[in-house]
């Protein structure tokens, strides 16, 4: 598939390396510019490009930029693009430790539907609750009994079914974790956040997830801090 991937971090930039090792062809672009994506796409074969330039004639475009930044990409982003092309959100909500408060998500809005808004375009939510190392190094065959299972939340059923085969492709078990408004049951804080279960732990996880954040994931009048200290 063409995906093309905005965001060079932790996430995104082990999804370049994952997906293009599988023989994708992966676009990734960053906030600074493609010639600072240069080591990156040497080492993987993918594309730097621009952030305006990633979603062109794409299958699949993932958005893995702090949740603050979302509603900085440009206005005109997916003007033009098919609706078919699948996006991908893989981000979390930090208020104390990085993104300050967002009004939308504290008032109720789970964190991917909010970004469905600054977007103007339906989601999914994978790959948010895996820490990045275990994403490039945890992959197992399908029926491995040790395989980590992860959720994916969305409203577009065809859009989830790409989405779950990236999932399988990468060597993980997908969890349907119900629509994009049910995706707080895999943010931080719940009990599939980080914890690598297998799938029946991880519908017994979002089963069992609070409905209302916790005081720690919830920005107060000094936020945002730093993850050592977070405010």
């Amino acid at each position: 598939m063409r995906i093309g991937i905005i965001g060079a971090g932790n996430i995104g930039g082990t999804l370049t390396r994952r997906l293009t090792s599988l023989g994708h062809d992966v676009s990734v672009a960053n906030s600074r510019g493609p010639e600072t994506l240069s080591d990156l796409a040497s080492e993987t074969g993918a594309s730097a490009v621009t952030v305006e330039d990633v979603p062109l004639e794409k299958d699949v475009v993932v958005v893995s930029i702090q949740q603050a930044r979302v509603s900085e990409l440009p206005s005109d982003l997916f003007e033009g693009v098919s609706d078919d092309v699948v996006v991908i959100d893989t981000g979390n909500y930090y208020p104390q430790q990085r993104d300050g408060r967002i009004a939308g998500i504290e008032d109720g809005a789970s964190e991917s539907r909010w970004v469905e808004q600054q977007i103007g375009r339906p989601v999914i939510k994978a790959f948010n609750n895996i820490y990045a190392d275990h994403l490039l190094n945890g992959g197992l065959p399908a029926g491995d009994p040790g395989r980590i299972a992860l959720p994916v939340a969305g409203d577009v059923e065809a859009a989830k079914k790409v989405v779950t085969g990236l999932v399988d492709e990468l060597g993980f078990d997908a969890v349907d974790a119900g629509g994009l408004d049910d995706s707080w049951r895999q943010q931080p804080g719940s009990p599939v956040y980080t914890t690598d279960h297998d799938a029946e732990g991880v519908r017994l996880g979002l089963d069992q997830a609070a409905r209302e954040r916790a005081p720690e994931w919830r920005a107060t009048d000094d936020s945002p801090g730093t993850y050592s200290d977070p405010a």
